[in-house]
């Protein structure tokens, strides 16, 4: 079969008066956003290629077919099929959830209390049925314990369409309201909900009441935001007395209340906007609490009297190099989350004495802690506590926080076997290009090698402040147990280390992301954890963007790139303010429109900007034709022009999945399929198929 090769017709952009040529621009078509909805608007030749494309790919990696089948197969013997979540116990049911051995998709289940009755409210394999693509948005209970609203994507694309039905009978009450964000909130009496209307850039900027009984068309407008890099939502407060409309971009929020009796709905603001400044806000015991980063990089908790709202005081201050994460409140207590040098931990506080101590949940020292409320009402002692790390599936524990008793309550449970022993969990820490500490975690099976023998992923992100924690993964293990090393390198992007950390990252900062990436490769080589060209680079959607400048960059190092959804055409779409997602990141990427600074920095990293004529790696890069956080057309162009560009005879590959979105295919089964298709190409270059 002949490589698939897309049209070229030279186009000469300019910008800043700056001319450039782009030979792919013609594939971003002007209605790209109706093309999200309904594929059949996509360009004949377009569809034509991208079919080209995933045949291309579909034949080179024939051979894998029997390690795809076997991955498959040994990832989901590992996942538990007939599962059930630990219950909630609301104010007249249990709710909890459950999965089948038989469906791709989660039922929800309830039972009054005091009755041993169980009922399937939602059945999420009843309502795929005979859709190629689903997606359950918000499935929310009134609070009457009568109404179900839920909201479905049956595209990919992100558009939700909001449903209300009868629980009893399972009938439609309400006509369907469209073009959704998805998001359902009820109000406290049960005659209404809020949602969040999109516009025509795909942005949640306007929240709707709708009450019951009445024609959409009727709905009303209850706040609206003006700002387009802003988008908004709604959420009620832990006491249910207050409703909160926050309003935000990545950088800067704005939080309105009401309260739950005013009957004209006129939202009064917190704190006025001021940029970089970011809070959140919840309402407990007489207090408003706050969560916020204004006089603290790291962010503080402050709280003030419902009627004094002018007078906040410090409850949990600012610390150095902490960052002071979310609290969930109880009548007695706060529990509260931290991150100090790259380790998460969580804290117990009395409000009654204000005495506060460190929950220490395992002896390892690198887990992933959580905690969940067991039921509705806030007068108790006991929580859900957890804890997973690299080597140790999710443990829950009932806790009571007043004598520390604690009782294992579920296990994660990998039906065909685990011995946790069998794994090494390290944490390293890399020196980067400017001196920075770039932390590191690396897991290994304890007979693989440490000589520079030993094949390794290096998974990255390092964008929006994204945090990635040490978390325990099933299908990692078909990589580990064949001897390749998974490291994860938490760059500069992220706040693994603090806000500080973040800023280090972004805007004028961005190349310091990809240099750390390079650092930390350069470090494993070096330490022999491997050895240069058997580096597997791994990223999705920013962290397509990091793979795609890297690749640039030190091609050298790397045997093969894995790109899923890459954000790759970073400058086109920075550019192009009309995009669902652009304005928004003004304040992470830059604005290269309005600034010739911004233009110039982001050109010179943008990844389908920077390709050369060089000897590439192998590389695979898969997208969604319905993906509307990084369109289509950005890794079709890429490739494209990388197929034009690379002087090597390595593998590049592009699939592009037609019916899904940003997250790739829906239901258990495809997202294992997903899974075994990259680790597969993984095999396949590190030459490990027969293994």
């Amino acid at each position: 079969m002949n490589i698939p090769k897309l049209r070229k017709e030279p186009t000469v952009k300019s910008c800043h008066n700056i001319d450039w040529e782009d030979d792919y621009s013609w594939v971003h078509q002007e209605n790209i956003l109706d093309v999200l909805k309904d594929g059949s608007k996509l360009l004949p030749e377009v569809k034509k290629y991208l079919n080209e494309e995933n045949e291309y790919t579909k034949k080179q990696l024939s051979n894998t077919k029997p390690m795809q089948k076997k991955l498959f197969d040994e990832i989901k013997a590992r996942i538990k099929l007939d599962d059930e979540s630990l219950p909630y116990k609301d104010k007249n049911y249990e709710y909890w959830t459950k999965v089948t051995k038989e469906g791709n998709y989660s039922k929800k289940l309830r039972r009054r209390i005091g009755n041993d009755k169980i009922e399937t409210y939602w059945d999420g394999d009843v309502e795929a049925k005979g859709k190629k693509f689903f997606s359950a948005g918000d499935v929310v209970v009134s609070h009457n314990d009568e109404l179900l609203a839920y909201s479905v994507d049956d595209k990919g694309s992100e558009y939700f369409t909001i449903f209300v039905r009868k629980i009893s009978d399972n009938k439609i009450t309400e006509e369907t309201i469209p073009d959704t964000a998805g998001g359902i909130t009820w109000s406290y009496d049960d005659k209404s909900f809020f949602y969040s209307k999109l516009d025509k850039f795909h942005r949640p900027r306007q929240i709707f009441i709708h009450i019951l009984g009445t024609s959409i068309s009727d709905d009303r407008l209850v706040f609206e935001e003006n700002d387009d890099r802003f988008t908004c939502g709604i959420g009620t407060s832990s006491d249910q007395q207050f409703y909160f409309i926050s309003t935000s971009e990545h950088t800067t929020s704005e939080v309105y209340y009401f309260n739950k009796r005013e009957e004209k709905l006129e939202p009064k603001i917190i704190l006025k906007r001021k940029e970089g400044i970011e809070y959140s806000l919840d309402s407990w015991g007489g207090y408003f609490w706050m969560h916020t980063n204004q006089d603290a990089k790291d962010f503080k908790i402050l709280r003030c009297k419902h009627e004094d709202i002018n007078n906040w005081e410090d409850y949990i201050p600012a610390k150095e190099e902490v960052l002071i994460g979310g609290f969930v409140l109880l009548n007695n207590w706060m529990v509260r989350s931290e991150r100090v040098d790259a380790i998460p931990k969580l804290f117990i506080r009395d409000l009654k004495t204000n005495m506060e101590e460190e929950l220490k949940i395992s002896d390892e020292e690198i887990i992933s802690p959580g905690m969940s409320l067991m039921q509705k009402d806030r007068n108790t002692d006991v929580i859900r506590i957890s804890y997973e790390s690299p080597k140790t599936p999710t443990r829950t524990y009932e806790y009571n926080v007043a004598t520390k008793e604690k009782k294992l309550v579920k296990e994660l449970e990998i039906p065909s076997g685990y011995n946790r022993d069998e794994y090494i969990v390290k944490r390293v820490n890399c020196v980067s290009h400017d001196g920075r500490k770039i932390p590191i975690t690396i897991t290994y099976h304890k007979d693989t090698k440490l000589d520079g023998s030993a094949n390794l992923l290096l998974y990255g992100y390092g964008s929006y402040g994204h945090t990635i924690s040490p978390s325990f993964s099933t299908t990692r293990l078909s990589l580990i147990n064949r001897n390749i090393i998974w490291a994860t390198a938490h760059i500069r992007g992220g706040m693994e280390r603090g806000m500080k950390f973040w800023e280090e990252g972004k805007m004028l900062n961005k190349k310091n992301t990809f240099k750390d990436y390079i650092s930390c490769t350069k470090f494993l080589i070096n330490q022999k954890y491997t050895s240069k060209g058997k580096v597997i680079g791994y990223g999705g959607s920013a962290g397509g963007l990091l793979m795609g400048a890297v690749v640039n960059e030190a091609p050298q190092l790397f045997l093969g790139m894995i790109m899923a959804v890459p954000f790759v055409d970073s400058l086109t779409t920075n550019l192009d303010h009309s995009l669902p997602l652009t304005a928004g990141e003004f304040n992470e990427f830059g604005n290269a429109k309005e600034n010739l600074e911004h233009f110039k920095y982001i050109k010179s990293y943008s990844p389908y900007h920077n390709i050369k004529k060089m000897d590439y790696p192998h590389i695979l890069i898969t997208t969604s034709l319905s993906d509307n956080r990084v369109l289509f057309d950005e890794p079709t162009k890429f490739t494209a022009k990388l197929r034009e560009e690379k002087t090597d005879n390595n593998l590049l590959l592009f699939k592009c999945e037609m019916d899904a979105g940003h997250g790739g295919k829906s239901g258990r089964d495809a997202a294992i399929e997903d899974v075994a298709f990259d680790y597969a190409f993984a095999l396949k270059i590190t030459d490990k198929l027969d293994s």
